[in-house]
């Protein structure tokens, strides 16, 4: 499978490209509206990063109770309930008055379950391509995440402004019903992909298969620590720029918009292979220039530079995939996507934290810092780790 077109013709692919759209245009618009709404509230940069971000720290109690799941459900009656349990909680956060206690319960309840969500969407999506497929196919969905967050950065600030951050959290939770009944319809029913009940046995057990392998490790080291801490970076846009967050988060879809077209479609395996070093670096090495304090303009080139790097991601999910057997990779998945989320989460716990103390551009630069410096550590064990085979003596069975 080399072209778009062959996988659009794919049985059911178009479907699950279309649920997938409508689930990131919902949470771009809701989580801008919401930490809008949360910084007009409290004027806290700590406060405002974790409500965009702040669920991704519930994803380690997912990963580690529910994940079993994601192999386990059939995966059209999970994705439906995921998505329509998302639209309940924008609507509740939009209600007037909501203590803020409780606006971060239903915050928190959210990344719990987006936990198993991942790991459903994304096994999906090895189904229905098959490895051969599976980059193309995730660089096709991380186009769609790229374009939908350009759109629904811009969407959101126009909602925001036209009609309050209350009644964009009520817009995104319409596309989220929108999504839902995209993946009823859309797609066909599916045996789970693995046998048992879901249980936290069975999750802590194949984790911790998964987990063994030495280069599968290094693997989702890589995936994890350096974008978690980019993703602080990110979550410091309101705070560094209020009046012009929305553009900055649009610029920085753009980026990853590029750079996963770049990637997934036209760099032959060996350019891959040899850029895959340095698109890691050139995640968060731009944002070093926020030591400067940059104006917009310099910022905004700084972001899209920077974006360009999540492409790195997609090397490496191959090679998760090649490393990993059939029956596993939901959860496989699922734990990249959990991991990820948490580590997104305490990034921007991190710099939040950090600009309450400092500022938001040395927080910006001490979190790019240590991105860059966590991402020098792993390159020797990525570069002599993955091979495409499984571990000896791995079976693949929990």
């Amino acid at each position: 499978m080399r072209t778009y077109r062959e996988v659009f013709r794919t049985p059911q692919f178009t479907p699950l490209f279309a649920s997938g759209a409508l689930s990131v245009a919902a949470s771009t618009v809701s989580g801008l509206a919401l930490g809008t709404l949360v910084h007009s509230t409290t004027g806290s940069p700590l406060l405002s990063a974790l409500a965009m971000f702040g669920p991704s720290l519930a994803q380690v109690v997912g990963a580690a109770t529910l994940l079993s799941a994601a192999d386990r459900l059939r995966p059209r009656v999970a994705m439906t309930g995921l998505a329509l349990a998302f639209a309940v909680a924008a609507a509740v956060q939009a209600v007037p008055g909501l203590p803020l206690w409780a606006l971060f319960t239903v915050l928190a309840g959210q990344g719990l379950i987006s936990s198993v969500g991942g790991g459903v969407r994304f096994g999906l999506l090895h189904e229905i391509l098959t490895k051969d497929g599976y980059l193309l196919g995730r660089s096709v969905l991380n186009m769609a995440v790229g374009t939908l967050q350009v759109c629904g950065w811009a969407l959101g600030g126009v909602l925001v402004t036209l009609v309050s951050a209350r009644g964009a959290l009520l817009v995104g939770a319409l596309l989220y019903v929108a999504a839902a009944t995209v993946t009823r319809l859309g797609l066909t029913d599916r045996p789970p992909r693995a046998t048992g009940r879901p249980s936290i046995a069975a999750t802590w057990r194949v984790n911790a298969a998964l987990w063994a392998s030495v280069p599968r490790r290094y693997v989702y080291l890589a995936l994890w620590v350096p974008n978690g801490l980019v993703a602080g970076c990110e979550s410091l846009y309101l705070s560094y720029a209020p009046g012009h967050a929305g553009l900055l988060f649009a610029c920085a879809a753009l980026g990853m918009l590029a750079g996963d077209t770049l990637v997934g479609r036209f760099l032959p395996p060996w350019w891959r292979e040899r850029l895959a070093a340095p698109l890691r670096l050139v995640l968060a090495a731009p944002y070093l220039l926020f030591f400067l304090e940059p104006g917009l303009p310099v910022a905004l080139a700084a972001v899209t530079l920077a974006s360009v790097g999540f492409s790195a991601s997609l090397l490496l999910q191959e090679r998760l995939m090649r490393l990993t057997p059939d029956e596993l990779s939901g959860q496989a998945i699922g734990l990249h996507s959990s991991g990820m989320l948490t580590l997104q989460g305490v990034g921007a716990l991190l710099a939040g934290t950090a600009a309450e103390l400092t500022s938001p551009a040395l927080a910006t630069t001490a979190m790019a810092a240590f991105s860059v410096a966590v991402t020098l550590a792993l390159a020797p064990g990525l570069r002599t780790g993955p091979r495409d085979f499984l571990t000896t003596g791995e079976t693949g069975r929990p």
